[in-house]
């Protein structure tokens, strides 16, 4: 029996905790699907049958899902539990290229990577998909890219041509609070450059990710609002795209060590 918890969901793409209470040593076999898949396991181990290779997976080897496969799973050893990373195709390709070589389907989970899947999981609880969760996200899916795939991220991506215009155009959007700039892949599509390119543009250039520009930017216009005498954190939170009130609140404390309750005290 498989269980499924949403973790963090957008239109490019979900991460979800899968428990799976499978007790069986048969091979079972799964419909195709039409999404990208990385799944980490994080505890127990199963096994994967995709175009005939067999692959023992646990907490050190994952696997790369394509759309289309045809996947058989046995699970020898009992439970297991696992993150599961949904892809649109779309956001594969701007990181793996339109037509890209995979080397295989095994993903080896060494420190950094591990690393990066439990930095994931520990963005989806901070209740900013669209911006903390996508860069973590990102920054993950390109160290599988360059393990897996033969051809990955273009060099001229990790070159700074270009790059301080483009943080110029992506600060300017997020500042005039155009409607893309509520989430980094659609940003990205605005200025036309891929997710990825533009969240280490921005590291490069400014020495902050984009995900912490974009709540310095909103952090202000919160202050702004306080000292114009704004009387509810929940409609503030709502009008500046925060998940919720406590979202606002913890995003202030973070970068100006005070709460909103607190901040309108030292603006009176």
């Amino acid at each position: 029996m498989l269980s499924f918890v949403d973790l963090a969901t957008s239109a490019d793409f979900t991460v979800a905790a899968v428990d799976c209470r499978d007790d069986h040593r048969g091979w079972s076999s799964e419909q195709p699907r039409e999404d990208v898949r990385l799944v980490f396991v994080r505890h127990g181990g199963f096994r994967r049958r995709v175009r005939g290779v067999c692959a023992d997976l646990d907490h050190t080897v994952g696997y790369l899902g394509m759309p289309g496969e045809e996947e058989h799973f046995a699970h020898p050893a009992g439970s297991d539990r696992c993150t599961s990373i949904s892809l649109t195709p779309a956001l594969w390709h701007t990181l793996a290229g339109e037509a890209p070589r995979l080397a295989g389907s095994s993903v080896y989970v060494e420190g950094r990577l591990d690393l990066a899947h439990r930095q994931l999981l520990a963005a989806t609880c901070a209740a900013d998909t669209d911006y903390a969760a996508a860069e973590e996200l990102l920054g993950l899916v390109s160290k599988v890219v360059r393990q897996v795939v033969a051809t990955t991220i273009p060099d001229n991506d990790r070159t700074r041509a270009g790059d301080r215009a483009l943080v110029a155009r992506a600060r300017s959007v997020i500042s005039d609070g155009h409607p893309a700039a509520a989430g980094l892949i659609p940003l990205a599509a605005l200025l036309g450059v891929s997710p990825y390119r533009l969240s280490r543009a921005f590291t490069r250039e400014l020495g902050v990710s984009l995900t912490r520009h974009r709540n310095r930017v909103r952090v202000a216009r919160a202050l702004d609002r306080l000292e114009a005498g704004e009387p509810s954190l929940a409609v503030l939170a709502a009008d500046l795209g925060f998940a919720d009130q406590a979202h606002l609140c913890r995003t202030m404390r973070e970068h100006l060590g005070h709460t909103p309750t607190a901040l309108r005290r030292l603006l009176a």
